[in-house]
């Protein structure tokens, strides 16, 4: 009979150890109790050595565009009905992630290319890079939109993608994909079905059932919202009903406030919202639009969201976790959450405009989500 607080005198406990080790391993179970630090099982430690996001740069000009061009060439419409490549983070490979909740993946449309329909439950979103013929259809709206211009594709809402006209136009997509498929909760269909007559048909482009400036006429102004608009639900009511955001109205709004203060850490930051409830697009992610004056820098901010940022105009770098890390227009920059992070627009004459996607409404509705800054005295203070 072992008597309590005589368990290290026991006969060969080491051997006894090791075997319940191989015992617990075996029936797929990990041990989860303290251990001194001279022992050879440091469960905290392996507890916490799950992978993880790291700082990354992905280069467009130099890596991913050339890649695009060559599969415009070698992968047909035929052979595919997607041509794009998704962003996976070296700390999470071979997870298709380009940090743990969301990845990035880039499309290069060839002319006069449309795909058809499907829908999933990850939300997502389409940016345009280059040209002005990238094409989404959302729910019955064909949205042709340009360089700037965000596009909705959300959780459950059938839609297509391709090129309208005879250039080929390039854009980024921002999924939750990884998040989803944490929750195990993914799921596509391909299908797509019209009624005539009575019968379902299947169609490979969906009908027109709004006009293309659907989402801009009726929503596109804030603090007003026409109740002459029809009340049919969009898509599968799960995200904002304005599928199209414009550049232009962003790009005037940041222009109009470029002598403002703005804020030491965020620089000039506009979120992207469902303007009828002012809530952000999605429950799961939100978008930003971010404005460095020329030579500007923000103070270092540290928050458990993760973020995958776009430079959409200039070029800089960020300093994220003491590693520098340069960039310019149509990269992509991952800052996993928990990281020390500041942004820096390398030229004193022109602005740095930035696309940033943020898993912040997760972790709020959680009650998981907190930032924290650096003063200019170097003391760190809670931000939220």
């Amino acid at each position: 009979m072992n008597v309590p607080g005589m368990v290290h005198s026991l006969p060969n406990r080491d051997a006894a150890l090791k075997a319940l080790y191989g015992d617990l391993a075996a029936r797929n179970m990990f041990p989860f109790w303290a251990q001194s630090s001279d022992t050879t099982n440091d469960e905290i430690k392996q507890l916490m050595g799950t992978k993880r996001a790291i700082p990354y740069v992905w280069r467009c000009q130099e890596d991913i565009e050339p890649i695009l061009h060559r599969a415009v060439e070698l992968v047909t419409m035929e052979d595919s009905e997607r041509r794009s490549v998704i962003l996976v983070n070296p700390g999470l490979a071979p997870k298709r992630a380009s940090v743990s909740t969301m990845y990035t993946a880039y499309r290069l449309n060839d002319a006069n290319e449309i795909m058809p329909p499907h829908k999933h439950s990850p939300s997502a979103v389409r940016f345009g890079l280059k040209g002005k013929g990238n094409f989404t259809g959302v729910d019955g709206e064909d949205i042709v939109f340009g360089p700037g211009d965000m596009v909705l594709t959300p959780n459950d809402t059938w839609h297509n993608h391709g090129t309208v006209g005879d250039a080929q136009a390039l854009n980024l997509s921002v999924l939750d994909f990884p998040l989803v498929e944490t929750l195990n909760a993914v799921h596509f269909e391909h299908n797509y079905a019209e009624e005539e007559n009575g019968v379902m048909v299947q169609k490979r482009q969906q009908t027109a059932r709004f006009t293309s400036d659907y989402s801009q006429r009726i929503y596109g102004y804030g603090g007003l919202m026409p109740r002459f608009a029809s009340s049919e639900k969009r898509g599968a009511g799960y995200s904002s009903p304005m599928f199209v955001y414009r550049w232009e109205m962003m790009r005037e709004l940041l222009d109009r406030h470029k002598d403002w203060d703005g804020d030491p850490h965020d620089a000039l930051t506009v979120e992207y919202i469902d303007p009828t409830s002012g809530q952000p697009v999605f429950k799961t992610i939100t978008f930003f639009a971010q404005m460095l004056r020329p030579g500007e820098r923000t103070l270092p901010v540290r928050q458990t969201a993760s973020l995958l940022v776009a430079p959409f105009e200039g070029r800089g770098y960020s300093i994220v976790d003491g590693q520098r890390l340069d960039w310019k227009e149509f990269d992509t920059l991952a800052i996993p959450g928990g990281t020390w992070f500041e942004h820096v627009n390398g030229s004193d004459k022109e602005p740095v405009f930035l696309f940033v996607a943020s898993d912040e409404p997760t972790l709020k509705k959680l009650d998981l989500y907190k930032k924290w800054g650096r003063t200019k005295q170097d003391a760190v203070v809670r931000l939220g």
